[in-house]
């Protein structure tokens, strides 16, 4: 399997370049952030093969993920917000999930918790660097008396023997992959992500191996596609994950511009435009025949920097999104139209990759 490094492609094949022009750009970040405070965190639901359940979604602050500090992901700066020196304590981590526990406890009524949980780095959660196996034990055990548990990682660091600190608890385990696309040639040249398909394929059969899951992650529209062949890619990577043993479920992520990302210089300049609602609308629509949980959360979702229509119609496409991921009805879209509709269609007709986005 292909090992994060910016050497991990020889030189001469792109790479190499990508990684010097994402390290300039991360390099502007300024702000400095406590060790011992989670990213983020927060309560919602979730459909699982099991249901729909509340979950509580926790993003650790570690060192930050190992690949985007060799160059990383054009769309992705969410190591602009990991601490500085690339490692986080053991103690300064269970501190970060004391923080999410209260959380959970304001947030949930009556002494409630959430049946599943979610955990994310904005890197990899079985990457040793980011998460040592002290804490990554002490965290399965945390919340042994929970239903589920998804961890987030690329593919290389999924073992059986790491899902083994959850599953051997009883836990119903999923591993979050950012597989991003099932198109090899669009995750290295758009996202510069450097595994290929097969990689996502061996990660799910560790999965398996261990008794856990796996939860793809796509993204809708990467940088150097237009909005036709962004919608085309997703719908056969859809497709593509649904028919890998072992991938329930698959969630696909509207681009949204983040600051210190090659799509944010592209924003600024005017060559980047996220997807549109429609395509997000329509991607769902038209898979809703696979045998997998499909869903999507357009995070910034009707804003400039996320997936947007024309802003009349956004919030109503924003809700059919949101219904049809809990019950996987494509007739939700039915309830929803605007003039706008024109514009997107034209836009898939005519937009090109060779030009700027048509419309804003």
């Amino acid at each position: 399997m292909s090992k994060p490094s910016p050497e991990v492609y020889e030189r001469g094949r792109g790479m190499d370049a990508h990684n010097k022009v994402m390290r300039d750009i991360r390099s502007r970040k300024q702000k400095t952030y406590d060790p011992h405070e989670p990213t983020r965190v927060w309560i919602d639901e979730d459909n699982t093969p099991d249901g729909v359940y509340d979950s509580l979604t926790i993003i650790l602050n570690t060192g930050g993920c190992r690949w985007a500090r060799a160059g990383g992901c054009t769309m992705c700066g969410y190591v602009a917000e990991s601490v500085e020196g690339g490692t986080v304590a053991h103690e300064a981590l269970m501190d970060q999930i004391r923080v999410c526990l209260d959380h959970e406890a304001e947030e949930m009524d009556d002494g409630e918790q959430a049946g599943l949980i979610k955990i994310y780095t904005s890197g990899s959660f079985l990457d040793e660097r980011e998460v040592p196996a002290e804490t990554r034990d002490a965290i399965a055990e945390t919340f042994a008396d929970r239903d589920r548990m998804v961890v987030e990682s690329l593919p290389d660091f999924v073992t059986r023997e790491k899902l083994a600190d959850f599953t051997d608890r009883g836990l119903e385990t999923d591993v979050a992959i950012g597989l991003e696309t099932a198109t090899d040639r669009v995750r290295h040249d758009c996202v510069n992500k450097y595994f290929d398909f097969a990689d996502f394929e061996d990660a799910c059969e560790e999965a398996a191996a261990a008794g856990g899951g796996v939860k793809a992650y796509l993204l809708m529209k990467p940088p150097f596609l237009s909005e036709p062949e962004a919608l085309d890619d997703m719908k056969s990577s859809i497709r593509r994950c649904a028919a890998v043993d072992n991938c329930h479920t698959v969630s696909m992520n509207p681009t949204n511009v983040q600051r210190y990302t090659m799509v944010d210089e592209l924003f600024f300049n005017g060559g980047y435009r996220p997807p549109w609602l429609w395509s997000v609308a329509d991607a769902l629509r038209e898979t809703a025949d696979v045998d997998a949980i499909v869903v999507s959360d357009p995070v910034g979702g009707g804003q400039e920097r996320g997936a947007h229509n024309c802003g009349d119609c956004d919030e109503l496409v924003f809700k059919a999104v949101k219904d049809f991921n809990l019950r996987q009805d494509p007739s939700v879209f039915d309830q929803v139209s605007c003039d706008c509709e024109a514009t997107w269609e034209f836009v898939l007709d005519n937009e090109t990759s060779y030009n700027m986005p048509l419309v804003k």
